[in-house]
Order: C-alpha cells, then sequence, then structure tokens
C-alpha cells in the first residue's frame, strides 16, 4: 500500500510538473506573438514615416525648383560668351555669372577655397552647372562655416571669399545671382536647388573635378 501510494505522489508530482511547463510554454508564445507585433507595428509606423517625409521633402524641392527666388538677378545665358580665352576678362557683374572664360575650370565638387579664386577658371565651373557662393568679411563667421558646410556636401559647388563683390553674402549661377542675409536665409536651399544642375547650365554634366585646384 505504501508503495502504491508513493507511486501515485510521484505521478501527481510529474503531472503538475508537466501542467508548470505547459504554461510557461504558453506564456513565452503570448509574450513573443505580443513583442513580434509590438515591433512589426514599430518597424512599419517607422516605414510609413520615412516615406511620408522623403514625400514631403522630394515636393518641397520641387517647389523651390519652381518658385521664383526673391531679389534674384537674372542676365541673358545667350548673350554670355562662352568663348576660352587666355587673358583677363571685364566681367559686367561681380561676381561673375558667365562670360568668356579660362578653358580650365575650378574644382567645384564641394569645394571650399579658403583665398580667392580667378573669376575665368571659376565662370567655367557656372557654366557646368555649379553654384558659386562668395562672401566678403563683413559676412560672420557662423555663417561663413554654415555655407561651408553646406558646400561640402554638395556636388557642383565650390565656395571662396570675393572682396569686392556688393553683398556680404552672394550665390552666383550661370546667368543668376542673390545676395542673402545669412546661412540661414530659405533662399539659399531654394537657389541650390534650383541652380545645381540646374536648367539654366549650358554644359550639364560636365566634370566639376579635374580641373583647377587653388592653393
Amino acid at each position: 500500500m505504501a508503495s502504491r501510494n508513493t507511486t501515485n505522489d510521484r505521478r501527481a508530482r510529474i503531472e503538475q510538473m508537466r501542467r508548470a511547463e505547459q504554461s510557461r510554454e504558453r506564456r513565452n508564445r503570448i509574450l513573443t506573438v505580443g513583442i513580434s507585433a509590438v515591433v512589426v507595428a514599430g518597424l512599419v509606423g517607422f516605414g510609413v514615416f520615412v516615406l511620408n517625409k522623403e514625400s514631403e521633402e522630394k515636393e518641397q524641392r520641387v517647389a523651390e525648383a519652381k518658385a521664383p527666388v526673391q531679389d534674384e538677378k537674372s542676365w541673358d545665358a545667350k548673350k554670355l560668351g562662352r568663348n576660352h580665352v587666355e587673358t583677363a576678362v571685364s566681367y559686367e557683374m561681380k561676381p561673375p555669372v558667365g562670360g568668356d572664360h579660362s578653358q580650365v575650370w575650378m574644382n567645384c565638387n564641394g569645394d571650399v577655397y579658403k583665398e580667392a579664386i580667378p573669376e575665368v577658371n571659376a565662370v567655367h565651373s557656372l557654366e557646368h552647372g555649379a553654384v558659386w557662393v562668395t562672401y566678403t568679411d563683413k559676412a560672420a563667421k557662423g555663417d561663413v562655416d554654415k555655407l561651408a558646410e553646406k558646400v561640402k556636401k554638395t556636388p557642383y559647388t565650390l565656395m571662396s571669399p570675393y572682396k569686392d563683390q556688393q553683398g556680404a553674402i552672394m550665390l552666383s549661377a550661370w546667368g543668376k545671382q542673390v545676395t542673402v542675409d545669412s546661412a540661414d536665409d530659405k533662399r539659399v536651399s531654394q537657389f541650390f536647388t534650383k541652380y545645381v544642375q540646374g536648367p539654366q547650365t549650358p554644359e550639364p554634366g560636365a566634370a566639376c573635378t579635374g580641373g583647377l585646384s587653388g592653393k
């Protein structure tokens, strides 16, 4: 009789342990499913957020490209000379936005020059679709630094000091020019969007490397 009771007790403990194990497995499955659902929902939500943000940024770029740049000056691109010369050129605007120029362009693959660069080489860069950022000693150092970082991240741009220009900060493209108030001026982004390899470019796709690198 004692042996039979011992066997029954053992079976009862085993059954109890089995039920406890099954209960743990059910809880783990529920927990795993719940966590997976949260992760999936998070990924889906993040994906939607990224897509929406990319869509908004694209729409903003399109809008910037279509809208006119406030206080922008324009010259007839067809009347700007494009001859290659080996002599100095007297340009009607400062900085120049087109005209005859050197056969060698300034490197404009996000190049930031600390000293003034030759106009005749910079104009050739504009012909290739570059935007040229120039500034005088009246520009705030913080603005110069911000613009330099933007240029470094943007192919087909270059930046250099320019002593004789009218505004402290100016942006130039082939046949286009604007004076901005600061690096945070919304026209900076708009000008880049509109004119970096923009429709005004006489030679779209032409190289911005392999030219003159400055000092």
